[in-house]
This record gives structure tokens, sequence and C-alpha cells, in this order.
């Protein structure tokens, strides 16, 4: 069955201005490990702030959620670590599915996705997305994902530096940013550079290219718990560590839930402004 554009996208609106494009059936290119994501997204200005399949990481689709290892399968795309051999490729990607909207407005939806090994579910998620206004050049991206094992058995989430790479500890909510001429600064409250803050638990954690700003702040206890996984000098992107030093398991039955705040701010806000515009940002 050939899909209109509005089946197959949506458009998020902010103040009326579109700010970004949900892609809902992505590309079934299985080393892609297919899944909806977000791209692209604008400023208030209309800069774009993530990226697409670059050259550097073809499997880096926007903003998503992307683990490289659930219960063995990967659904980050690309090569997968494996221990005492390195990045390999197997034939082991599952596919995020859209299922269901169970709401869709132009400021936001809450869609039911199935993480697929084949035809098999090893995960259910609820995602709730949401956009808000914050100030005339700032506006805010509310994502929250859960996890649900519907199995009968225990599953769990890894990365590679559960899996022996240290420093990889990617998996979870991931925003790719656009890479350009010069690396983009990175910044929290009490530190600064790449080196510093990846790895590191920090309230929030701003990623500042040419005239735009990203501010990311968990906005649930336990995401807070989450150390930052943070690229600039080979690639641009920012996400939270699901499995930073062991795997994580979602028992029979249970949920895992994650809530991460980003404000997309033309500019280069100060640390005080950063802070000031997350506060809002996670009670508005």
């Amino acid at each position: 069955m050939n899909r209109t554009a509005t089946d197959t996208a949506l458009m998020l609106r902010c103040s009326g201005r579109p700010v970004g494009r949900y892609v809902i059936h992505p590309s079934a290119d299985a080393r892609l490990a297919p899944r909806p994501y977000l791209h692209p997204v604008r400023t208030f200005g209309g800069l774009p702030v993530t990226e697409y399949g670059p050259a550097d990481h073809p499997h880096h689709l926007g903003v998503g959620v992307a683990v490289p290892d659930a219960a063995g399968r990967n659904f980050w795309g690309g090569r997968t670590y494996v221990r005492d051999q390195g990045p390999t490729e197997l034939d082991n990607h599952g596919e995020q599915r859209h299922l269901e909207f169970k709401l869709r407005d132009p400021d936001g939806f809450v869609e039911e996705i199935g993480w697929l090994d084949g035809e098999c579910e090893l995960l259910r998620e609820r995602r709730t997305v949401a956009v808000t206004p914050l100030t005339t050049s700032a506006w805010a991206l509310d994502f929250t994902f859960s996890l649900t094992n519907p199995a009968a058995a225990e599953i769990s989430l890894g990365s590679p530096a559960t899996n022996g790479r240290s420093g990889a500890a990617y998996g979870g909510f991931f925003w790719r940013a656009p890479k350009e001429r010069q690396a983009p600064e990175v910044f929290t409250a009490d530190a600064d550079g790449e080196a510093a803050v990846h790895g590191a638990a920090a309230d929030w954690l701003a990623l500042a290219g040419q005239g735009w700003t990203l501010v990311f702040a968990g906005a649930t206890p336990e995401t807070r718990l989450d150390p930052w996984f943070v690229r600039t000098a080979e690639y641009p992107g920012v996400g939270s560590s699901l499995a930073h030093a062991r795997r994580l398991p979602i028992g029979p039955g249970a949920t895992v839930v994650r809530r991460v705040v980003t404000v997309v701010a033309d500019g280069r806000p100060s640390r005080a402004e950063a802070a000031g515009l997350v506060r809002k940002a996670v009670t508005a």
C-alpha cells in the first residue's frame, strides 16, 4: 500500500512555527536499524540542529532512541561491538516499528512502537514528544520514552562499554547534531570540553555550534543518574547512557522510563542563561 506524506511523517509546530519533522515509517535498510526519528529539527531562526545519515555514521538518524544491544539485537545500526573481537558486521539488526498514535497534535504526540526481532516483539515502547515555547529565540523538545518487556523472562540492555569497549556507553536517547567546519563547544554548569563532560552525570549539558545551542537535561531522578555520552571532535552528538558500567535489566512485565528535555536556542546563552532555560523547560 502506498502511504501519503502525512502517513510517513508529521510536522511539529511551536507557536505556529514548524520546528521539527517526525518520520514515522523510516527506511527499510536493515543495517540502519530502522526506527522513527526527528529530522530536520530547527531553531526558531531556522538553523538546522540535526543531521541524518552522515558519511561518518550513516546510521545516525537525527533525534530518537537507539540501543546497540537489546537482548543481543542491534537497535543502533551499523556494526556490533563484540568482546575480544571489536566492531563486527553481524546480521542482528532490529527494527522499531510504529504501531499507532494514542494522541497526535501539531505540538506533540503519544506513540506506541514495537521493538522487533523479525516479527517477535522484544520491547514495547510508549513515546511521548511535545514542543513548548520558552522565549522568542528558544523552545523545548520534551521527549519521554518507556520500554516495557512483554516477555515472561528478563532481558537486558547493553552497550559497547558493557561489552568491553571503554568509553563507548552509548545507547538510549541520542541527538546527532550537524557537523560544521569547527567542532561545537560543550559545557555543563561546572565543566568544559568533551573530556570533562563525557561519561559524567550532570543536571544539564550544553552543545553550542555556529549560531545555535542545544541544552540537554534529564527531567526525572532516574534520567539524571544516567551519564552523558558526548562526542564533539569526531562528530557532534549527545545522548544519555542507559548501560554505562553494567547492563540494564528489564524484568518480565517491567518498564524502564526516561525523560530528556532539550532546549533548542538561537545564539550562545551563558551558563546562567542555559540553566534558566532548562528550569523553565522542565517545569513548562
